[in-house]
């Protein structure tokens, strides 16, 4: 598997090698040596399918509770966005943004200290995702999607978005716990 570095300090992108033919194609998505070589291990999958225009996130757990995250696309497209909320990183309240697809079957590892979202780009996608630490509800955490002039690739006419995240706060109001 092939490690992208990202601007972003531990925001990695990840390609694997895939062996394709006439029949179709074989590759491995996840080793877990390769994870553990990187301090990771990851406890709990978690799949998620939505609709065009559907826009999830931004969304973190506070600490101790904060989730690494390690998501692929199995069906469809979407721009996976992670917005740095690390107060002494030099990317702070910066957002790094890359398409994934079940066609380009990269992966996309969220660290904590990020708060982490997607849209949906194509009729549909589901998306797969590993997390290191379990979701905790009491430590559930957002900031509004769209502080960070991110070009969702979504009409305003068209995005969708539960009550829960067109409130979240205000980046400007958000008292980072990392």
């Amino acid at each position: 598997m092939n490690q992208i570095v990202t601007p972003f300090e531990g925001l990695f992108l990840f390609e694997p090698t895939v062996h394709a033919d006439t029949r179709g194609y074989f590759m491995e998505s996840f080793r877990e040596s390769f994870f553990e070589e990187l301090g990771l291990s990851f406890i709990q999958d978690n799949e998620a399918r939505s609709s065009y225009g559907v826009i999830r996130g931004l969304h973190y757990q506070e600490p101790p509770y904060a989730q690494t995250k390690l998501l692929r696309v199995l069906e469809g497209r979407i721009l996976d966005v992670a917005v740095d909320l690390r107060t002494a990183s030099e990317t702070f309240g910066q957002a790094y943004s890359v398409e994934l697809s079940s066609e380009n079957k990269l992966q996309l590892l969220v660290p904590k200290g990020f708060a982490h979202g997607y849209a949906v780009l194509s009729e549909t996608a589901t998306v797969f995702y590993k997390v290191d630490a379990y979701y905790n509800a009491a430590a559930d955490r957002g900031v509004h999607y769209d502080d960070f002039k991110i070009d969702w690739q979504i009409p305003a006419s068209d995005r969708i978005l539960s009550e829960k995240d067109l409130h979240q706060p205000r980046f400007a109001a958000l008292n980072s716990p990392f």
